[in-house]
């Protein structure tokens, strides 16, 4: 049996690294007028007419000038050519190169924080780094997690990483306030989805019991209806996960796991059904198809053939109906081992 683990809409809510400019038109506005013309040809090199060398060529280019511009070298517009050319490298498959440019970018931040980070008069500065601090460690994380470069540990430090300067912050000014000029921090949209990128990791390494209250977190942050259902389908597989993990003599007992995944996914299939047009979007529709396919692997285990049967029936028509591929598979293998008792 395999519940189905919902991960095609996480770029869609999460903590992105932000794209300060992928066209040709911002430039112009962020930059002196050489850098901005450098930038334009290494843009058109690295995307609309690719050519890594010339590419690269103009990327440092840009940053020469930049320097010799006396731009701070932490400033929105020159980290941003630093993301830019992290992109660059992972578009031509350039990983070990990305990664080399992040971790760069985020040492030197950490130094700039371990020297003035604590100075009033830099306040707006620090909560601004800090965030890109944490982005910096979400993506590096995904990164390491590439089949090319499978760095799992690191992977795993990197997306920690990033959670815990999120969250820590979060915390810091719960207990003590915001401080004069520190501005807004993080959104609960951002804090959900670096929990949702440790969570995946988790989940893809099979250590259930760590995802698990990682989904959790992240559907107590409110996010849309639609992605709280995707949530919790997720935190339903993972404790359905978990229960086929833990040694006889656990202290939570099987039946009582299975009844909880169920509820998570009965919960999933509620608010899904609810949402209604324009706040509907696909991840209800999916919803809709994974949970219906989840409560019937969960009546499976249970025993409950008659009703495993009638929702894997639902949730196939329900996958058919929106070319949702793997559902339909999915189903189809549950019906057939049904069939087969």
């Amino acid at each position: 049996m395999a519940v189905i683990v919902f991960i095609c809409a996480v770029g869609a809510y999460g903590f992105v690294l932000y794209r300060y400019w992928t066209t040709m038109r911002p430039i112009n506005n962020m930059y002196p007028e050489h850098v901005a013309n450098t930038l334009r040809r290494a843009l058109y090199y690295s995307k609309y007419q690719p050519n890594m060398l010339k590419a690269n060529a103009y990327y440092a280019k840009a940053l020469n000038l930049a320097r010799e511009e006396n731009m701070d070298p932490l400033s929105d517009e020159v980290l941003g050519i630093y993301i830019r050319i992290a992109e660059f490298f992972s578009d031509f498959q350039e990983y070990d190169e990305a990664i080399l440019v992040l971790e760069s970018r985020f040492d030197t931040i950490m130094t700039w924080m371990n020297l003035y980070g604590s100075s009033p008069e830099f306040a707006a500065k620090r909560t601004r780094l800090l965030k890109k601090a944490a982005s910096f460690k979400i993506e590096l994380g995904k990164l390491y997690t590439n089949q090319y470069v499978n760095e799992q540990d690191k992977a795993e430090t990197s997306l920690t990483q990033g959670v815990e300067i999120l969250l820590g912050e979060s915390l810091r000014r719960a207990n003590e306030g915001v401080k004069p000029n520190e501005g807004v921090w993080a959104s609960q949209e951002e804090l959900g989805g670096s929990l949702e990128s440790l969570a995946h990791f988790y989940e893809k390494e099979s250590r259930h019991n760590l995802s698990a209250p990682l989904f959790l977190r992240a559907i107590t942050l409110a996010p849309p209806p639609c992605h709280a259902a995707v949530l919790m389908n997720n935190l339903a597989t993972s404790l359905a996960q978990t229960m086929s993990e833990q040694a006889v003599g656990a202290p939570t007992s099987r039946a009582a796991l299975v009844a909880n995944a169920r509820s998570w996914a009965e919960k999933a299939l509620s608010v899904a059904q609810g949402v209604k047009p324009p706040e509907r979007t696909e991840e209800c529709d999916m919803g809709c198809a994974v949970a219906t396919h989840n409560l019937g692997e969960f009546a499976e285990m249970e025993g409950l053939v008659d009703e495993a049967r009638k929702r894997y029936n639902e949730a196939s028509s329900l996958a058919r109906a929106i070319g949702f591929k793997q559902g339909v598979a999915q189903a189809e293998e549950g019906l057939q081992r049904l069939n087969k008792k």
